[in-house]
């Protein structure tokens, strides 16, 4: 059996700080990092600030369909300080997307997506995707109309996967319909959920790191390296505290501003709502699922809408990574931005004339760019080899 000495003792702390010392403090980094940089830190701000009031609410939420909704009213009027903590962490949703979309951006611009760092690149996708999990799940525990209108209309989408589409729909269900058992296993996951993304957090930073961060020129320099600590450490803290009034806003003063007002009345099957919206960061991909006629084939959309995003890497071929030095591309990034946000205002409109139509063309516009990655890569490779 092991004994855990003194010296095994001093050996562990001095791994642990030794490992803390090479990724945070000494950690070579570019010494022409912009503050578009900082919205990778600040993402892992909000999963903490996540975290951290989802374990407190937590404490004081029932998930029962009899008292779910009264539960979160109680924590609102009832517990000390409750209204803060369901606020910072509703509004923390929508700060920890919006951190996580910018970031992307950024990634994509400045092609920090591209080898060696497409592993980082797919473990940041994998993030995304359990991040929306998570909150669609979280969505539905107010259990307010929009909640359990949107976690049938969500979940039962699932049933048009050919031979095991109605078990899935069941198991998720626990039975025939969304019920006390549904809202349970959402509870279960949603509580679940955030450590797993914490654990892919922990290796994204570790493939990060093992080539290091990509820089706004696109070019690895290691002449051209500070340590992280304090030249970069204060950068980040400036943009904490622009990112911390921004937070402090919305939950002291419009903290119902990004939901929906829906979902401040109990859940009510009887009652469909005029027009389901879920939140504005699942709107762009809600636009590509009902702007496919068929509901299988919006639902395959939907999740190649997420596959391309993994498989970016291998689409772009070109050598040079920075936009700055790619017109085209450069052009193509800013119409794929423009394109997303019109997915976003499409996703909460009705599905009728115009915003159908406009909604076909702008998933079209979606998937054409990824075509268009990969097709002025490789005119790139062409021109600059002759």
């Amino acid at each position: 059996m092991f004994k855990f000495t003194k010296n095994s003792e001093r050996i562990t702390k001095d791994t642990v700080v030794a490992v803390f010392n090479s990724h945070v403090i000494d950690y070579p980094t570019p010494i022409n990092f912009n503050y578009w940089w900082g919205f990778g830190s600040l993402a892992m701000v909000c999963l903490g600030v996540q975290l951290v009031t989802g374990i407190f609410l937590a404490m004081h939420y029932v998930p029962n369909i009899e008292m779910a909704f009264t539960s979160v009213e109680h924590i609102m009027r009832d517990v000390k300080y409750g209204w803060l903590m369901r606020y910072s962490h509703a509004n923390g949703a929508s700060m920890f997307f919006g951190c996580v979309y910018i970031h992307m951006c950024r990634s994509l611009y400045y092609g920090s997506y591209m080898k060696p760092r497409q592993f980082a690149w797919i473990s940041g996708v994998i993030i995304f995707v359990l991040m929306m999990g998570a909150a669609f799940m979280g969505y539905v525990l107010p259990w307010g109309q929009m909640s359990f209108w949107a976690a049938t209309v969500i979940t039962n989408l699932v049933s048009v996967i050919p031979l095991v589409g109605d078990f899935i729909v069941e198991w998720l269900w626990g039975g025939f319909s969304v019920d006390n058992a549904t809202l349970n296993r959402f509870f279960s996951f949603h509580y679940l959920l955030p450590f797993a993304i914490t654990g892919c957090v922990g290796l994204h930073i570790v493939l990060v790191h093992q080539y290091g961060s990509n820089n706004p020129l696109g070019v690895n320099v290691e002449s051209a390296k500070i340590p992280f600590y304090p030249y970069f450490y204060i950068k980040d803290k400036y943009g904490f505290f622009i990112f911390s009034l921004v937070f402090a806003y919305f939950i002291y003063f419009d903290p119902n501003t990004l939901g929906h007002p829906d979902n401040y009345i109990p859940a009510n099957p009887l009652v469909t709502p005029a027009h389901i919206v879920p939140e504005w960061y699942f709107l762009p991909f809600y636009a590509i699922l009902r702007s496919i006629p068929d509901k299988l084939g919006g639902v395959i959309f939907m999740g190649l809408s997420l596959v391309v995003l993994a498989i970016l890497p291998y689409l772009n071929v070109s050598k040079i990574q920075s936009a700055t030095f790619r017109p085209f591309y450069k052009i193509m990034f800013y119409f794929f931005v423009a394109d997303c946000v019109i997915l976003g205002w499409i996703g909460q409109k009705v599905v009728e004339a115009p915003f159908q139509t406009i909604g076909s063309l702008a998933t079209f516009i979606y998937f054409a760019f990824f075509v268009g990655v990969y097709a002025v890569s490789a005119i790139e490779n062409k021109i600059f080899k002759a």
